[in-house]
């Protein structure tokens, strides 16, 4: 799909990978997209809301009311998207995600969401092969959810292999190829 005018919301979790969403955000808003941002609280420990919300031009969502104490409405939120994008996607996000579990603004979105997921998961090596890390991608993708495939390469840990986020200019390439 084109990107132009299209509506998108990028999940941000707790990952070391946040940084890069910052970099997605820039290359979403260059291609024209609309971005709305709803970061996870333990986001916040890699990345500021300030900057997602600069670069995004909106407010960032964090939780299930703003500061104002009205209603943060995700079901609008996932009627609203063209595309959901959760990047970095954690191994608890994930596991989540797969199992409908709902505790923040980002999962009552993603449940809420009537538009395509994108998720592109970010760990360690040892995280990533774990037995219920994959059968949780899975059931992701058996939902209809579109896994953004991990890069290899070197990991915050210091060791070397598959489970670093792809890169922003990766996921946008995604995003602008028809799904099949």
């Amino acid at each position: 799909m084109s990107l132009s005018g299209k509506k998108i919301i990028l999940g941000v979790t707790g990952s070391i990978a946040a940084y890069k969403s910052a970099i997605l955000v820039r290359l979403l808003i260059k291609a024209g997209a609309e971005v709305r941002v709803i970061m996870t609280a333990s986001a916040g420990d890699f990345i500021t809301a300030l900057t997602l919300s600069v670069l995004s031009k909106n407010p960032v969502i964090s939780h299930l009311q703003n500061d104002s104490h009205t209603w943060n409405n995700h079901v609008e939120l996932g009627l609203w998207a063209d595309a959901m994008v959760i990047a970095p996607a954690s191994a608890n996000t994930i596991a989540k995600m797969a199992n409908g579990q709902c505790d923040n603004m980002l999962l009552a979105t993603y449940l809420s969401a009537k538009c395509p997921v994108y998720f592109a998961p970010a760990m360690d090596l040892d995280m990533w092969k774990h037995p219920s890390t994959k059968r949780n991608i899975e059931l992701l993708q058996s939902y209809g959810n579109h896994l953004i495939p991990v890069d290899n390469g070197e990991l915050a840990s210091g060791l070397t292999g598959d489970g670093r986020m792809a890169e922003p200019e990766a996921i946008i390439k995604h995003l602008s190829t028809p799904i099949s």
